[in-house]
């Protein structure tokens, strides 16, 4: 796949040859700066996959190769959700829903080593659209619940979750990953992008990036220090209440 909006469209429809699929995974590599026309949030490390153009990323084929009642599940970062949703439009789908991905620790709490400008950004977006007249989610998505955790694995890499509990539960098939980072291994699935003949197993992963259990922890709460009063001081209810 080429990083040139032609050519990539082209490499797109001919890896399509024909076929539509009814269920869209995309995961785009998306381009946004900072103030200071760095790439951002994660600058460098974006570096390690070929990066498009908005444009180039909203003129994709998307609506000649999806199936004129589909279901489209779309990575958004938080800090371009109007650029995803415009996305969405431009593809052919109507944004109806959001998956949030809570990125957690081994311990269970929030994993804080995200990035952000304006706060540390633990979660990660699903934008949910549909394409076509009656194009409900399946009987399992009615009790499903819209947030799932685990914890983060090697950079730009997503959680198989979102295939095994979102979309081949809640949405019908055949299924095709765009931009897909290695391939799927799945029934039922085809994977597009420049980077599906990449075998990540063997890669060298920072053990703090390889996923795994979750062992969940309580929060241990602190105890506030003691302060003395005065005669004339009345205590803070919060004293009031560690003191019965």
């Amino acid at each position: 796949m080429s990083t040139s909006p032609v050519s990539a469209g082209d490499d797109l429809l001919r890896f399509a040859h024909g076929r539509r699929w009814t269920t869209l995974l995309a995961d785009p590599p998306w381009p946004f700066q900072n103030s200071t026309g760095k790439i951002a949030p994660e600058h460098k490390r974006l570096w390690r996959y070929s990066i498009l153009t908005m444009d180039q990323i909203q003129m994709l084929p998307v609506p000649e190769v999806a199936e004129e009642r589909a279901h489209l599940y779309l990575w958004c970062p938080n800090a371009i959700l109007p650029e995803g949703l415009e996305t969405m439009r431009r593809w052919g789908f109507t944004y109806k829903a959001n998956i949030v991905w809570h990125k957690v620790r081994k311990d269970g709490h929030s994993d804080g080593r995200g990035v952000g400008f304006y706060f540390r950004n633990v979660t990660e977006l699903v934008l949910f659209g549909v394409r076509g007249k009656g194009m409900r989610t399946l009987a399992p998505a009615r009790s499903q619940v819209n947030v799932f955790e685990t914890r983060k694995r090697e950079h730009s890499r997503k959680p198989d979750e979102l295939r095994t509990i979102f979309v081949e539960r809640c949405s019908p098939g055949p299924f095709i990953e765009l931009f897909a980072r290695g391939p799927v291994g799945r029934p039922a699935w085809d994977a597009w992008g420049d980077q599906v003949d990449v075998e990540r197993e063997n890669e060298r992963v920072h053990p703090m990036y390889r996923g795994g259990e979750i062992v969940r922890v309580p929060h241990r709460l602190k105890r506030p220090a003691a302060v003395k009063l005065g005669q004339d001081d009345k205590p803070h209810p919060e004293q009031v209440a560690l003191a019965i």
